[in-house]
């Protein structure tokens, strides 16, 4: 069989996207899901998957599933990852068809993040399995509670991995190849200062949001240069408005392309916190204590960084030119599984599976899209 004309089941591929996107799967409530996947791929020959542990470490309902199919030992093996969780909106969903194009009825996701890839993958195991086709040894990845924290590919052994590169199919648009990703410390920052009565004697309080508001202002924030990011997402603190806030939670992450931009950002963050916290003076000389800091930093997941001459870029470039398939590499500024697969030494690009508008109601994603996704997966599977 040429490479060039893959024998996708374009229909077959629309029923199992629509099959795996109404079927539940919040982060942290995979367990459907990952029957559901085993089912689709055990019915067309997979040997059953290995469950890890992973679970008692992410609460999820279940561990990480991979399969593992042998193939020609002449070859590279290959490994892809996607994540079986998805975000809210996402129960009860209705999958919409309109010709090619799906999106959800409106009030929840889609869920094509990340089950475009999963379609993918189980409608390429049926084609190489229909065809008899030759291929490398493979294994298929799928983690859990991806979608907040990266958590199941984190609690991952990375032993288990045979492969010793791949592919995390997750990112939106179509064609693009992701080489490079960001390092991110995640950051909580807790200032306690004081309670007190805010009409009767607010000078014995010490206010934790005025204090936080100030070092606030004077911390790094937004766009730092073309590779760096800051950024304090949430901020909980105070109990009522007659009250002198004396607690107040900010949390927020540091994310740059350079460990050592990263590491300073985060060290100027936390001395523009320690000079206000210092600094401060009770004025009235009525206050109770003084204010106090707990700032704490924590890699969330490593940088990813490919260069061309990769091998695991050389196969996708390789792969893609046997289908007449047009790639971009492209750098990116979130994180995914990839990250931490790549910190593990386990070389690993992210490729786009067509999805659009991620995170939205307005997601949505095509049947052509996917199609060629399973293509090039063929294609990465037969070189």
């Amino acid at each position: 069989m040429t490479i060039s004309i893959l024998p996708v089941n374009r229909e077959r591929l629309a029923r199992t996207f629509i099959r795996l996107c109404e079927t539940d799967s919040p982060s942290g409530e995979e367990g459907r899901m990952a029957a559901l996947v085993t089912e689709l791929l055990c019915s067309c020959g997979a040997p059953p998957p290995f469950e890890d542990d992973s679970a008692a470490q992410t609460g999820s309902q279940c561990g990480n599933l991979m399969f593992r199919f042998d193939g020609d030992p002449a070859r590279e093996p290959l490994f892809f990852c996607c994540h079986l969780d998805t975000v809210e909106p996402g129960r009860g969903i209705k999958v919409i068809r309109q010709g090619d194009r799906f999106t959800s009825s409106g009030d929840t996701i889609l869920g094509s993040d990340d089950k475009s890839a999963i379609a993918a993958l189980i409608e390429a195991w049926q084609v190489l399995q229909e065809h008899g086709l030759p291929h490398a040894p493979l294994e298929f990845i799928f983690t859990t509670s991806e979608e907040i924290g990266l958590l199941g590919a984190k609690a991952l052994d990375p032993a288990q991995v045979r492969a010793k590169m791949g592919y995390a199919l997750d990112s939106s648009g179509f064609g693009r190849v992701l080489i490079g990703a960001p390092a991110s410390n995640r950051l909580s920052i807790r200032v306690k200062g004081a309670a007190a009565h805010a009409g009767l004697h607010p000078e014995k309080g010490i206010s934790a949001v005025m204090l936080a508001a100030k070092a606030l202002a004077a911390a790094p924030s937004g766009r730092i240069d073309h590779e760096t990011t800051v950024n304090f997402g949430t901020i909980h603190g105070g109990t009522a408005t007659n009250i002198v806030p004396e607690d107040v939670l900010i949390e927020g992450e540091v994310r740059s392309h350079s460990m050592v931009k990263l590491e300073r950002l985060t060290r100027e963050i936390e001395a523009a916190f320690r000079s206000v916290i210092s600094g401060w003076q009770d004025m009235s000389g009525q206050a109770q204590g003084r204010p106090e800091l707990d700032f704490q930093a924590v890699l969330d997941f490593p940088a990813m960084k490919l260069g061309m001459e990769d091998a695991v870029i050389r196969r996708i470039a390789d792969a893609a030119a046997s289908i007449s398939m047009e790639l971009r590499y492209e750098i990116a500024g979130g994180g995914s599984d990839a990250n931490i697969f790549n910190g593990c030494g386990l070389p690993t690009a992210i490729v786009a599976t067509g999805m659009t508008n991620v995170h939205s109601t307005a997601e949505e994603v095509s049947l052509e899209d996917m199609s060629q996704l399973t293509r090039l997966v063929l294609a990465l599977a037969l070189a």
